[in-house]
């Protein structure tokens, strides 16, 4: 690691947040993605960035954690009742002492490294926003797709709001369709962090789309999207996963 790299991860943690009883797919963080469990391809792309003592698996399972404990991963673990993975991310992140965390969703195998610099460096040019990730969509199935958050933006890449529905609904035929769906590497300080899970329950916004960063909409907190690759694909439902172990055989 460079001299500059490691001075840009002073006071930053990244955490993964990692559930077994997903309801879209339950034992996801263990599927075999090409032979290697889907929780650790993921550790394997954020290790990219940061050292190892830096990074931490936040579950609740302990199939997952005996995996992770195997892989000299560390571990936090944290109760099942957590309502989203970065309600997951704040149990883990409560006893540490960074000033910023990095949550790298666990369904992001294909998550660049660069991408996730580039969240990080946001995080200290706009120290007052959360960070998210986005990429240009163009695939009409990933647009018509629930399972895919498609997010609008103003012109400073402020996050207007973020819709499992295709937005923005382009009315006329001589608009240009404009995508972009959300890819799930955030950052925010501890602060922003603490209040975000102290809110206690699913917002107003958050919980009809069951997109947790909505939240941070709901409680004032401007988030500023960052554009990153197209290269990266999460793995939501079953279905996905020979779409990213596909993506994955073209980079090998």
């Amino acid at each position: 690691m460079t001299n500059q790299r490691s001075s840009e991860l002073d006071g930053v943690v990244a955490i993964i947040p990692a559930r077994f009883g997903s309801s879209r797919f339950p034992g996801k963080p263990l599927v075999p993605i090409l032979g290697v469990p889907l929780i650790i391809r993921v550790f394997r792309q954020v290790e990219e960035v940061f050292p190892a003592g830096k990074i931490i698996v936040a579950t609740d399972d302990e199939r997952i954690r005996g995996v992770c404990i195997d892989a000299g991963i560390a571990v936090a673990m944290t109760p099942s009742d957590c309502l989203t993975g970065t309600d997951r991310v704040w149990e883990a992140a409560r006893c540490l002492d960074a000033v910023t965390i990095i949550n790298v969703q666990g369904d992001e195998p294909l998550v660049k490294a660069k991408d996730i610099l580039a969240v990080v460096r946001a995080r200290r040019t706009h120290p007052d926003h959360v960070v998210n990730a986005m990429c240009s969509i163009h695939d009409r199935k990933d647009i018509e797709s629930p399972n895919v958050p498609k997010v609008v933006v103003n012109g400073r890449n402020d996050l207007v709001y973020m819709s499992r529905a295709p937005i923005p609904h382009v009315k006329s035929t001589d608009s240009v369709e404009v995508y972009r769906r959300q890819v799930c590497i955030y950052g925010f300080t501890r602060g922003q962090l603490q209040t975000f899970a102290e809110y206690g329950r699913k917002s107003t916004l958050e919980e009809p789309e069951d997109i947790e960063i909505l939240r941070f909409l709901d409680l004032g907190i401007p988030v500023r999207m960052v554009e990153v690759s197209e290269a990266s694909a999460a793995v939501d439902v079953p279905e996905d996963v020979s779409r990213v172990e596909q993506l994955l055989e073209r980079r090998l």
